[in-house]
C-alpha cells in the first residue's frame, strides 16, 4: 500500500487534528503518500483531495476542531453519491481510507468496506462518548474538562446568591457527559436519557438541601432529556426556587485538546495506519483497558453503548 487518504466527518471534536497528524507522519514514516479529504463525505464525492506532507500537520496537535473541516453529506446515503466517491478514490490512486468521526461517519465507512470492498479503518471521534466498543472516544476528555470548568465557575456565583442552576450539556441519546461532569463537579443531580426520573423527586431533593443549610444547588441536564429552559420554569413554579439556566452549547466541542485526548488520538492514528498495512479493513480503533484494539464496524454499529450502573450508584450517593 503506497497511497492512503484520511478524512474527518460529522461533528468536530478536540483531538481530530492530533489524529490526522499521527496518520500523516506514521504513513510518511512508511514512505507512503497521504491525502486529506476536505469536508468529509461531501468532499469525497466532490473530489476535494489535498496532498499532506509533514509540514502540513506542523503545530496541529494543540488545535481543536479539524483543519480538514467537516460537513454533513446525506447524499452519500444514496448509491449515486457512493459511486461518485468510489470513482474519486480510484482516480486519485488511493488504496486505503481512514475515517475519523462518530456513528454516522463510521456507518459510511462500513458501506465503503462492505459494499465496495475498499480498505477502510475508522477512528472514533465524538464528545458524547456514545460509540460502542471503545472505553473513550477522541474529544470526550476535553469536553468534560470544559464542562467542569463551567460548573466550577457557576458554583461560585450559585453559592453567593443561594440559587439553583440548571446546566444543559450535550448528549442527545447518551448521558455520559452529564453524569461524569455531575460527579466530578459535585452537582446535586444529573438528568440523563438512560434513566427515568420524576421532576417532583428532584425538587424534593433540592428543598431538603436548602433545609440543611446548603447555599446552592446545581443540576446537570443532558440535552436529550429536554430543554433546560422548560425544566427551569417547572422548578420555579413547583419548587419556588430562584432558578438560573446555562446552556453550554458548542463551547463543549471546541478548545485545545487535553493531554489525554492528544495521546489517545495519536495512538489511534498510528494504529489505523498500521492496521491498513497489515491488511485490516472494516474495523475501528478502540481503547479497551488502556490498549488500542480493533473492533469490527458491524459490531460497533449494531450495539449500543451502555451506561455503567456503578457510576450511577456513585453519583446518587455523592449527591446526598
Amino acid at each position: 500500500m503506497k497511497r492512503i487518504a484520511v478524512m474527518t466527518s460529522g461533528g468536530d471534536c478536540p483531538g481530530m487534528n492530533a489524529a490526522i497528524r499521527s496518520v500523516v507522519r506514521t504513513a510518511l514514516n512508511y514512505e507512503m503518500e497521504v491525502y486529506g479529504i476536505e469536508q468529509g463525505y461531501s468532499g469525497l464525492m466532490e473530489d476535494q483531495f489535498i496532498k499532506l506532507e509533514s509540514r502540513s500537520v506542523a503545530n496541529m496537535i494543540q488545535r481543536g476542531g479539524t483543519f480538514l473541516r467537516s460537513a454533513r453529506a446525506p447524499e452519500f446515503k444514496e448509491e449515486e453519491g457512493q459511486l461518485k466517491a468510489m470513482e474519486n478514490l480510484k482516480n486519485q490512486g488511493i488504496e486505503g481510507l481512514i475515517v475519523i468521526g462518530g456513528d454516522g461517519s463510521l456507518a459510511g465507512a462500513k458501506v465503503i468496506h462492505d459494499k465496495y470492498h475498499f480498505p477502510v479503518i475508522g477512528i472514533p471521534g465524538s464528545i458524547d462518548n456514545d460509540i460502542y466498543g471503545t472505553d473513550m472516544s477522541i474529544g470526550v476528555d476535553t469536553a468534560l474538562n470544559t464542562i467542569l470548568w463551567c460548573i466550577d465557575t457557576i458554583n461560585d456565583t450559585a453559592s453567593s446568591h443561594d440559587r439553583t442552576f440548571i446546566i444543559e450539556v450535550m448528549g442527545r441519546n447518551c448521558g455520559y457527559l452529564a453524569l461524569m461532569s455531575a460527579i466530578s463537579g459535585g452537582a446535586e443531580a444529573a438528568l440523563i436519557p438512560e434513566v427515568p426520573f420524576k421532576i417532583e423527586n428532584i425538587i424534593k431533593k433540592i428543598k431538603e438541601r436548602y433545609e440543611e443549610g446548603k447555599t446552592r444547588s446545581v443540576i446537570i441536564l443532558a440535552e436529550g432529556v429536554g430543554s433546560a429552559g422548560d425544566f427551569g420554569k417547572t422548578f420555579d413554579m413547583i419548587g419556588g426556587f430562584e432558578t438560573r439556566i446555562t446552556v453550554l452549547g458548542h463551547i463543549q466541542r471546541g478548545g485545545s485538546p487535553t493531554h489525554f485526548d492528544r495521546i489517545l488520538a495519536t495512538r489511534m492514528g498510528a494504529s489505523a495506519v498500521d492496521s491498513l498495512l497489515n491488511g485490516e479493513s472494516g474495523v475501528m480503533t478502540a481503547l479497551q483497558e488502556r490498549k488500542i484494539e480493533l473492533v469490527p464496524l458491524g459490531e460497533v454499529l449494531n450495539n449500543k453503548r451502555k451506561m455503567d450502573k456503578k457510576l450511577l450508584e456513585i453519583a446518587e450517593v455523592l449527591s446526598k
